[in-house]
């Protein structure tokens, strides 16, 4: 089971739209997959199909010990199980300061039965709180998407600093998985000059696949789709299943 949590403390990076339609892409691949909503907008459980009223119980309750996964857990119709989230899970954040090792609930949580899934994607929220370091704490390695834009690289040198933190007093074994390159526009001398700074960074933990500004993909979320079962053949769909691709290729190797 490897376990990855898709963050960056700056919001509006395409980090829901990159969490469902991973999950729905590798788990066309033929891999079992569990996408766990961390975020209390819950966009990833309507991104899914899930409407967030009868998405209950939720994280919420699998991380204050009041359900278990098995009673949390639901099946899309798009092949991949999801945890859903709604605005309950804001209230999480004050009640798991008093709990006993409250950085590790979720951990606990998912630790119960490793053999059922091939990939846990975990949607934290924008920002540095307690949920975000539950899902952080979980993961093996964070896939960070990211725009191509001057900000953004600030930002990332905050989120590194994060990890780095994290990887020492929480988490031992917490990397890098990989860069995302989001909402990409080729035609923009600062997008590419971002992205070429990115690389000589980061080199090969920046993926090779980037995705498009593409109006299907910013539509399916409305629909409660996936953008591969709402227009595969859309430039956004393509770059996801590319993504799926190349993720099941690091792992082979």
């Amino acid at each position: 089971m490897r376990v990855l949590a898709i963050t960056n403390q700056k919001g509006g990076v395409g980090k829901t739209t990159t969490a469902v339609n991973l999950a729905a892409c590798l788990a066309a691949q033929g891999s079992r997959v569990l996408l766990v909503d961390l975020d209390p907008q819950g966009n990833a459980t309507t991104g899914s199909g899930i409407t967030k009223k009868e998405a209950l119980p939720t994280v919420y309750q699998l991380l204050l010990g009041m359900a278990s996964l098995e009673e949390v857990c639901l099946a899309t119709d798009f092949g991949f199980d999801v945890l859903p989230a709604n605005r309950e899970l804001a209230g999480a954040e004050v009640e798991l300061i008093e709990i006993d090792a409250r950085e590790f609930r979720l951990r606990n949580a998912l630790n119960g039965d490793p053999s059922r899934y091939d990939f846990v994607l975990i949607d934290c929220p924008p920002a540095l709180n307690m949920l975000t370091v539950n899902g952080l704490v979980a993961a093996d390695a964070v896939l960070i998407p990211m725009q191509c834009e001057y900000y953004a690289l600030e930002g990332l040198s905050d989120l590194v600093e994060t990890l780095r933190k994290v990887r020492t007093h929480l988490n031992h074994r917490l990397e890098i998985e990989g860069l995302l390159r989001t909402m990409y526009n080729p035609q923009s001398t600062l997008t590419q000059q971002v992205s070429a700074e990115l690389e000589s960074h980061f080199g090969a933990k920046v993926y090779r696949t980037i995705v498009p500004r593409n109006v299907r993909l910013a539509e399916a979320p409305s629909y409660g789709k996936p953008v591969i079962a709402f227009d595969r053949s859309s430039k956004g769909s393509q770059a996801y299943i590319a993504l799926a691709q190349e993720i099941l290729e690091r792992v082979a190797a």
